[in-house]
């Protein structure tokens, strides 16, 4: 009599501890389940991005988040990990392969508000000797709200701030702040998007390079699951993704730099034609310098064209300390 087979063990699905975290690798984890017929146990990994108390810009912010989840993987200790790909350094370690770009969520900034103010409303609002504290411990966010808020006539003072989604808007219900800022995508993925009182537009304020993004990333030396994890690949997603972080690297430009990118598929062209759009400026938003570029099929070479245009324009001398 021949014996039941036993199903396969549960693939191991690294993940950060934070809410968002966790429910992003959720998703990530039912998708997965449905697409192989594989059960999904999540590893909860401690990062040091998540221990250190200290701004984003002050500890790096390149790979703060991931190092842990990474050496994890290459120690064998979890079969795949989920990142916001926006948090990922643009250079690939040895033995590891990005396996899936998911359809993206809105890549937009959302600001949550006092009073259920938009930005602009909050800011016209404020008293011109008491200007509204925005919330934000992003150097890309504080140069683009300086530069709009300059260009717009009104004042506006930008406070360095970091924890979770419940810390960063606690500092506006209990009044400590008027507004904070956080990706769309992540309020979205949380269910608490209609928290936001406005997503802003990209005219204002263009997105981190992967922002909205997840990223899927396995040991290269398992093509069954590399293989497996694709069919959660997203063509046009990864497409623009790409695009955005070539750029990101070409500036030699780390996460926390003050660097925004985003690319679309413009509605009346072709679907293999990317516009990218992209700003580098100084944190206090005295200096910016913002391009656009449109390409056809080679999103890699894009990126790094319009990155060459950004440097020959003066935004080396911008970003602060360049990534080497």
């Amino acid at each position: 009599m021949t014996q039941p087979s036993s199903p396969p063990p549960a693939l191991r699905l690294g993940t950060r501890r934070s809410a968002l975290a966790m429910a992003q690798s959720g998703m990530v984890a039912e998708a997965v389940t449905a697409a192989t017929g594989r059960r999904v146990e999540l590893v909860e990994i401690t990062t040091y991005g998540d221990t250190s108390r200290e701004a984003l810009a002050q500890i790096g912010g390149t790979g703060v988040f991931v190092s842990a989840l990474r050496d994890a993987l290459l120690a064998g200790t979890i079969d795949f990990a989920v990142h916001s790909l926006k948090d990922l350094p643009t250079a690939a370690p040895e033995g590891l392969v990005l396996a899936a770009v998911p359809k993206r969520e809105d890549p937009r900034d959302a600001i949550v508000a006092r009073d259920g103010l938009t930005l602009s409303e909050l800011l016209e609002k404020a008293d011109p000797a008491h200007p509204a504290r925005i919330g934000t411990g992003s150097p890309r966010r504080m140069a683009q709200l300086h530069a709009w808020a300059r260009a717009e006539g009104l004042a506006i003072e930008t406070v360095p701030i970091r924890g979770n989604v419940d810390t960063r808007i606690g500092y506006v219900r209990d009044g400590r702040l008027d507004g904070v800022i956080l990706a769309a995508a992540g309020l979205s993925r949380l269910g608490r998007l209609a928290e936001a009182t406005e997503v802003i537009d990209t005219d204002v304020m263009l997105p981190a390079p992967g922002q909205g993004a997840l990223a899927i990333e396995c040991a290269a030396g398992d093509p069954v699951l590399v293989a497996a994890l694709a069919a959660l690949d997203d063509a046009p997603t990864r497409a623009a993704v790409t695009a955005e972080r070539t750029l990101l690297a070409a500036l030699e430009a780390g996460c926390s730099a003050p660097v925004g990118a985003l690319a679309t598929t413009p509605a009346t062209t072709h679907a293999d034609e990317l516009e990218l759009r992209a700003v580098v400026g100084t944190v206090d938003g005295d200096t910016v310098v913002q391009l656009s570029a449109t390409g056809h099929g080679a999103p890699d070479e894009l990126g790094r064209g319009l990155a060459a245009r950004l440097l020959a324009a003066g935004a080396a001398g911008l970003m602060g300390e360049r990534a080497k």
